[in-house]
């Protein structure tokens, strides 16, 4: 049997780039801005309606032709959501509200991004009827009461961040940061802070709890200091550690990096200037171009595309850049979408059961670091790597992350769809049980005569997205919380966004400095 690696403990000098693309390191997403990935076409979509409790259906109007749910289709959506959101609350932590990494797993350490995929689940349980307001109420307290109660510091063993922000990993028994490799991280802490202003914005009652509830989660986010880890050049560092300060890895076009541009734009205590987005901004030419039909700014794996779009609605709303192009990311990832598709039915790699309802690169678990010899073909098997296709680069062993096309439901539910309905149908248990679909599959896989790789594990920076774009397909929950966010919505108009849901008119602005990206620029000079 091959044995997987499940450390995600990295070197910090080279760690981000081995973690993204499988090196000797296992189960881990330390995000690297890469150029790549995938195109889609455009031929969709009504929403679908939300079959029970106070969910609305949310009418989508960004495509062309309109998709209808079969019963069988609304069916599956029910299931999958339900048993997705319960991988969230039995995973995390009653105590602390800790969630983490990978569940049930006999690891020990928390991920603050699962965390922030975990604030919003639960109050996606509590709409749904999974669990009641009241619990959901308790958790997220719970939760914010204790990251507010963890030490903030530059020592390297007696901290669990620094300047407001998050270490990736954090030991689930004490809170502290999981060991010396792990990298304080710019977007494991964006994606918790979506999930902490997600708490603000939707518990709105004029109760003791739901008031503390909105004054922890306003205090979290605002103590993150976003210019504290902006290099020079305006670009958001990657990370720090106290044994090797900022990271030189940092975040330049395309990825799920916009969310923490978006999150600093919108700090009112230690805002980003709108130059950091306009530097973020300038990989996007050399980037866009075609892909497997689609015309499009890549990045390889979707996960790339799923992030920052899980909470915040980019349909119709846009910068200068892609007003330019004629396009919304939202409609430049669902293009994505479609890319991976055309590429799996294309199979360049005559991978085993590729197609039209076989498809879905991401960053993922895999079989294994193994290289043999089949039918004359000889393949090179991985165990965590980012696995994409794009323009700029494809790394595939066979493996299918289903959490691509999860994710995916609300770009392209006419073909996401279809593809978790088949893959569920064609491998039964070994990929859907408890918690929904496990990590990954690979039915290229045979060693030692097996039928296929399945893995055991569900980790929950995807379960969380399979989970949000569930909802946000169904009826917008996810989304509309969070376009009452006052911080969300100054992130993006001083990154330069207009139209839409925001109603400010559909002439770009030029974003210019206020006075407190002046004082940003004298404490990140100071």
């Amino acid at each position: 049997m091959i044995k997987q690696r499940f450390s995600r403990h990295s070197v910090l000098s080279h760690s981000l780039w081995q973690r993204f693309f499988g090196s000797a390191l296992g189960v881990g997403r330390s995000f690297v801005a890469v150029s790549a990935l995938a195109a889609g076409v455009v031929d969709n979509a009504h929403a679908v309606t939300a079959p029970q409790n106070t969910l609305q259906p949310h009418t989508v109007v960004h495509a062309a032709k309109e998709f209808a749910l079969t019963s069988s289709d609304t069916a599956l959506l029910d299931d999958l959501e339900h048993r997705t959101f319960q991988w969230f609350w039995e995973a995390g932590d009653p105590r602390t509200g800790l969630v983490p990494d990978r569940y049930p797993s006999d690891q020990t350490q928390a991920s603050v991004a699962s965390i922030g995929f975990g604030l919003t689940a639960y109050g996606i349980g509590a709409e749904r009827g999974y669990i009641t307001h009241a619990q959901a109420v308790e958790r997220t307290l719970t939760t914010l009461r204790y990251l507010s109660s963890l030490p903030q510091n530059d020592t390297p063993d007696k901290a669990s961040g620094y300047h407001g922000f998050f270490y990736h990993f954090l030991d689930r028994n004490t809170g502290l940061r999981f060991n010396k490799d792990i990298e304080l991280s710019s977007i494991d802490t964006a994606l918790l802070m979506q999930g902490i202003l997600f708490t603000e914005s939707y518990y709105t009652a004029d109760t003791a709890q739901e008031r503390e509830i909105r004054t922890l989660a306003n205090t979290l986010y605002q103590d993150v200091d976003w210019p504290w880890l902006r290099r020079p050049d305006q670009r958001l560092s990657m990370g720090w550690s106290p044994e090797h300060q900022l990271l030189p890895n940092y975040w330049e076009g395309y990825s799920e990096g916009m969310m923490a541009y978006v999150l600093g734009l919108g700090s009112t205590k230690h805002p980003l200037q709108p130059a950091s987005w306009q530097a973020w901004l300038t990989t996007n030419d050399k980037r866009w171009g075609e892909y497997y039909g689609q015309t499009l700014l890549n990045f390889a794996p979707l996960f790339g595309h799923q992030y920052s779009h899980s909470w915040i609605d980019f349909r119709g709303i846009q910068d200068d850049w892609n007003r330019e192009k004629g396009i919304d990311y939202f409609e430049n990832s669902r293009r994505a979408v479609y890319a991976q598709r055309s590429y799996a039915i294309a199979n360049p790699g005559k991978w085993q059961d590729y197609g039209p309802e076989v498809w879905g690169l991401t960053a993922s678990d895999g079989p294994g670091e193994l290289t043999e010899v089949q039918n004359g073909i000889t393949r090179h098997f991985l165990s965590y790597a980012a696995r994409g296709a794009g323009r700029d680069y494809t790394q595939d062993d066979g493996t299918i992350a289903p959490t691509a096309a999860g994710g995916a439901v609300a770009f392209a539910p006419e073909i996401a769809i279809p593809a978790l309905k088949e893959m569920k149908r064609r491998y039964g248990k070994s990929i859907y049980g408890q918690y929904g679909f496990v990590d990954a599959f690979n039915p290229s896989f045979h060693h030692n005569n097996q039928k296929l790789w399945s893995d055991t594990a569900y980790l929950g920076i995807d379960q969380g997205p399979i989970l949000l774009m569930l909802e946000n397909r169904r009826s917008g929950f996810v989304w509309s919380v969070m376009k009452r966010n006052p911080s969300i919505r100054k992130g993006l108009e001083r990154a330069g966004f207009r139209g839409g849901w925001l109603g400010n008119g559909s002439t770009a602005a030029t974003p210019v400095a206020t006075p407190a990206d002046k004082a940003a620029d004298a404490h990140q000079a100071g």
